[in-house]
């Protein structure tokens, strides 16, 4: 099951789990509220799985691909890591299929704070558009993710600040209606 945790406020090795002390743990309701949604999958059985085809055809992503995060798999290894760790968000939704490995998707809460969000092998994540985000590895410093699209990729990322876009301002309206 995922787990998922407000940051202390350390700038130590971003691959440390940065849980405030005393610990405060954020649970499923709570991410959903931020339009955050998990599913937990067969990662084993990924390339058969009922449950990943129905979701697939469910929600429309027609488009997929397999990223390996290491820095033997990875080219630019390096530069990439900084930039996925830059905070960012994108005009369409982020899909990410953790098939093994692991590491931690951030998350800014409807009050700016950030939630940490550790993911693993057979965890599905999906981040809605607008979303300040980023991601990083953790200690083990490896993950192979599916990465789902609805049509075609689209791999721009907007780094904060970036609250003119129209995802940004209807992602505010969803938090802004949670709240009433």
């Amino acid at each position: 099951m995922v787990q998922a945790w407000y940051m202390d406020e350390s700038q130590e090795d971003q691959r440390a789990p940065h849980r405030q002390q005393p610990d405060r743990p954020v649970s499923l309701e709570q991410l959903r509220r931020l339009g955050v949604v998990y599913r937990r999958l067969d990662a084993d059985n990924y390339e058969t799985d009922p449950c990943l085809k129905e979701i697939r055809r469910a929600e429309n992503y027609s488009w997929m691909d397999i990223v390996t995060i290491h820095k033997d798999k990875l080219p630019n290894y390096e530069e990439k890591i900084k930039t996925f760790y830059e905070e960012h968000l994108h005009l369409d939704d982020e899909i990410r299929y953790i098939l093994d490995g692991s590491g931690y998707f951030d998350v800014r809460d409807k009050d700016d704070k950030w939630i940490r969000i550790s993911m693993e092998k057979g965890d599905m994540i999906t981040l809605p558009a607008g979303i300040y985000h980023r991601f990083t590895l953790d200690e083990n410093n490896y993950v192979k993710a599916m990465r789902l699209f609805v049509g075609e990729p689209v791999w721009t990322a907007y780094n904060r600040p970036a609250d003119d876009f129209p995802a940004r301002k209807q992602y505010m309206k969803l938090l802004a209606d949670q709240t009433q």
